[in-house]
C-alpha cells in the first residue's frame, strides 16, 4: 500500500500554517469581492421551492420571518395547508401590521373528491394571490403549495405564468410545492430543489409539532 503524500501544510510549523491560512483567506476575499462587485442589480425575485424532499414550506416561512425583520410587509396564500393549525401560523398572527394570511378555507377535500369545490377554492385563493401581488403596500407574497393546484390543473397555468411573470419589478414573490410546472421554473430568478434522502415517515415516525407544524 502507498503511502500518502504529505501535504503542504503538514511539513509546516504551527506559525506558518498560520501565516499560510491568512493568506489563502486573504486571496478568496479578494476573490469573492471582486465577483461581488459586479452584482449592482436590484429588483423584486420570482422564487421557487420544489422537489420531494421535506422543508419547502419552511424554507418560506423561513425568507417571510427574515422580511419581517427587514421591516418589509409580507402577504401569506395558503392554497392547501390553510385548515392546519401551524407553529408558524401562530407567530406570524402576533405581526398583524406586517403580515396577512388568507387560507383556502377548508382545503383540498382530499376525502370526498369534490372537484368543484376544489376548483372554486383554488380560484379564490388565486384571486386573493393576484390581489397581493399587485398591492404595492406588499414586499414579498408567499404562495404556499400553488404548485400543487397547477399539479391537479386546479388553476389555469397560462394566467399563472403571465400574472407571475409580469409582477411588479420590486416585489418578491415565493412559490412552494411538488413538480414545480417546467414554464414557472423558466421564468423564475432562483429555484431550488428540496432532495429527500431520508425521511423519518419511511420508518412509522409520525408528523409532530415543531417539525411538520
Amino acid at each position: 500500500m502507498t503511502d500518502k503524500p504529505a501535504k503542504k501544510t503538514d511539513l509546516m510549523t504551527e506559525a506558518e500554517r498560520d501565516a499560510y491560512h491568512a493568506e489563502k483567506m486573504k486571496k478568496k476575499k479578494a476573490a469573492r469581492d471582486k465577483i461581488l462587485s459586479t452584482k449592482t442589480e436590484e429588483k423584486g425575485l420570482l422564487i421557487v421551492h420544489t422537489g420531494k424532499g421535506k422543508g419547502k414550506s419552511t424554507a418560506a416561512f423561513g425568507m417571510v420571518f427574515r422580511a419581517l425583520g427587514n421591516g418589509m410587509r409580507v402577504g401569506v396564500v395558503q392554497f392547501v395547508k390553510g385548515v392546519w393549525n401551524t407553529g408558524e401560523r401562530d407567530v406570524l398572527d402576533k405581526f398583524p401590521d406586517q403580515v396577512t394570511i388568507n387560507a383556502m378555507g377548508e382545503g383540498f377535500t382530499w376525502d370526498v373528491a369534490d372537484r368543484q369545490r376544489d376548483l372554486a377554492a383554488a380560484r379564490k385563493a388565486w384571486d386573493q394571490a393576484k390581489a397581493l401581488i399587485a398591492d404595492p403596500d406588499y414586499d414579498m407574497v408567499l404562495l404556499d403549495e400553488l404548485n400543487i393546484c397547477l399539479r391537479y390543473d386546479y388553476l389555469p397555468l397560462e394566467e399563472i405564468i403571465e400574472t407571475l411573470g409580469n409582477k411588479p419589478r420590486e416585489k418578491h414573490v415565493i412559490v412552494t410545492g411538488r413538480n414545480a410546472k417546467d414554464e414557472l421554473i423558466e421564468i423564475a430568478d432562483l429555484v431550488t430543489e428540496m432532495t429527500e434522502i431520508k425521511h423519518h415517515f419511511r420508518a412509522g415516525v409520525k408528523a409532530q409539532k415543531g417539525i411538520e407544524f
